[in-house]
């Protein structure tokens, strides 16, 4: 507990908190301020999630060497590394603060225009070299956005042969099956994913090769409709959050619930799948198992608004 009370203070969450050891009203409140920035569900618990983010939050570009290993090294480091190189033009993929393949390639690129050996290292030499060019990244368009962008413009208008996972983390398989089946029927090819952990479905729906990924949650407390998309480290998903906002529209009109609105967060699924995700977060239960044939219709109707959207 004096871990996380450290690490919420260094971070500036100081206001209220409690004596060091003592889990109450004030280090509750920071906890779930730190949930909040950082895009995660807040409960105000320090669980595995919040844990690792305050880990991740407290390192800075230079405190320790970068590279790609296994498994991937996270971080706030990790972050602006990616954010820097892709201000100057190098395409690290989403700025999601994991050291994956496309960060590598695009140091080693970077390493190779400025004249340092290409060993895929963010040492000392590269973080020095990087360092030099300013704060351009800080307001440069990113150049993931850029593609990301592209890659939607270029995509076909129609829902026939387009790959679409569809997730959730239990509880939900009529939903989910009716879902799969009006996809079907407009042309799509469907994988489904169920699973509690984000993280596995993440990686299922990437291994498909999907370029959408829908995801279903029942929601607790009262009454609503929400929906998320990736954003984090000053990249958001031009498409996630395109999608959660036609997502949004169509569920909250066809189920009649309060309008909880689209927000841009950072859960592992969100932040680990590699095409535009959302999730669908709708409460009560029994809305969610006696309107399923509702919701996939309206989900089937967003979907196709949004493939069928001009991205110029």
């Amino acid at each position: 507990m004096v871990d996380v009370q450290r690490r919420l203070e260094k971070l500036g969450f100081t206001k209220g908190i409690d004596a060091e050891g003592s889990y109450r009203d004030g280090t509750r409140a920071a906890v779930e301020a730190f949930q909040y920035r950082r895009g995660l569900r807040v409960d105000g618990v320090c669980g595995i999630q919040t844990w690792s983010a305050l880990v991740e939050a407290g390192r800075r570009l230079g405190d320790r060497f970068l590279y790609r290993q296994s498994p991937m090294l996270r971080g706030d480091d990790v972050a602006e590394l990616q954010q820097r190189l892709s201000a100057l033009g190098f395409d690290t993929g989403r700025v999601d603060g994991i050291f994956g393949d496309l960060t590598s390639a695009a140091l080693g690129e970077f390493q190779r225009n400025v004249g340092l050996p290409v060993d895929g290292i963010a040492g000392a030499s590269t973080v020095a070299e990087l360092l030099r060019f300013g704060s351009r990244h800080d307001d440069s368009e990113l150049v993931a956005s850029v593609r990301d962008r592209e890659r939607l413009r270029q995509a076909p208008r129609t829902l026939t042969g387009r790959s679409v996972a569809i997730g959730e983390e239990g509880g939900l398989d009529a939903t989910v099956g009716a879902l799969r089946r009006m996809l079907v029927g407009q042309g799509a090819m469907v994988t489904t994913h169920h699973h509690p952990d984000g993280s596995i479905q993440a990686s299922e729906a990437n291994a498909s090769g999907a370029e959408v990924y829908i995801g279903l949650r029942i929601g607790s407390g009262e009454a609503h409709c929400s929906t998320a998309y990736y954003s984090g480290y000053r990249y958001s998903s031009p498409g996630g959050r395109r999608l959660a906002e036609f997502m949004q529209r169509a569920l909250s009109h066809a189920l009649a619930l309060p309008d909880g609105g689209s927000r841009g967060m950072s859960l592992p699924l969100l932040r680990e799948t590699r095409m535009p995700a959302i999730i669908c977060e709708i409460s009560p239960a029994s809305v969610v198992v006696e309107q399923a044939a509702v919701i996939a219709r309206a989900m089937v109707d967003a979907l196709g608004e949004w493939v069928d959207t001009a991205w110029d």
